[in-house]
């Protein structure tokens, strides 16, 4: 297994619902186990208004067929109730994995 291509979504939730985007981002989890090319999944909370997703990928097409599957747009769905702004999200090169 070669990983070596992965997405960092950062999300701000508004104030009050971060519990609410916090489930959610639980909720992801069974989505991307059905995905065969996402190799793995995190959804992370960094403070009680940010939380975050990174995965991590083989091959560019398994990463574009991610941005373009369901949890993205489950994601645009409960944007704007539970989003303060617009989610930072980055695609990057894994330089080193253990």
């Amino acid at each position: 297994m070669t990983v070596k291509l992965g997405i960092l979504a950062l999300l701000q939730a508004k104030p009050g619902k971060g519990d609410e985007l916090g489930a959610f981002l639980e909720g992801g989890r069974s989505i991307a186990a059905g995905e065969d090319g996402t190799i793995t999944w995190y959804a992370f909370k960094v403070s009680d208004t940010t939380y975050g997703i990174f995965d991590t990928f083989e091959t560019e097409d398994a990463r574009q067929a991610h941005l373009n599957g369901e949890i993205p747009k489950a994601l645009g769905q409960v944007a704007p109730d539970l989003l303060a702004a617009d989610p930072d999200i980055r695609t990057i090169e894994i330089l080193a994995v253990k």
